[in-house]
């Protein structure tokens, strides 16, 4: 399997081919819109302006696995991002990155980068950053801000 072989809801739950990313540097990020992390999205949305023209994109997936920190719907959680950060990246449907109901897509990644722990997601706001081929080169904990892996962005950008 590889990236552009997986097939996800978006926020209004269209079927996205992640095809479509291919030959893009991606950070894909698990989201909630009640979190202590939440105010990330203003770094995110500032990284989105500076590099989406470059060839990078974020994909936005709320999940409400950890606390019930995104309890809302999809059309709530789109409208808290776009009103309270100004969020234009995609966002997609809210799904499970943990457990028998866990998306495909994320059951990937963590085999991809397991991180600490042994694979499983910890909690909201877990990134990974895809170079432009789709490969998973770096996953990141929830607490490394968006500002902490520009970096990283810009180095896969150049490449």
């Amino acid at each position: 399997m590889a990236l552009g072989d997986f097939t996800v809801k978006d926020a209004k739950g269209r079927d996205v081919d992640l095809s479509e990313y291919n030959g893009k540097a991606l950070l894909i990020v698990n989201t909630a819109t009640g979190c202590g992390f939440t105010p990330q999205y203003k770094g995110l949305q500032e990284l989105y302006e500076r590099h989406s023209g470059k060839g990078f994109e974020i994909l936005d997936f709320p999940c409400n696995q950890f606390g019930n920190q995104a309890p809302g719907t999809d059309e709530e959680i789109g409208a808290f991002c776009t009103g309270r950060f100004g969020v234009t990246f995609r966002q997609f449907a809210k799904i499970d990155v943990n457990g028998e109901n866990e998306s495909p897509l994320f059951t990937w990644l963590k085999k991809q980068k397991k991180g600490m722990g042994g694979g499983r997601i910890k909690w909201n706001f877990t990134k990974f950053l895809v170079d432009k081929g789709g490969a998973v080169i770096a996953r990141y904990a929830p607490t490394t801000t968006p500002e902490a892996i520009e970096k990283d962005i810009a180095k896969l950008l150049e490449a």
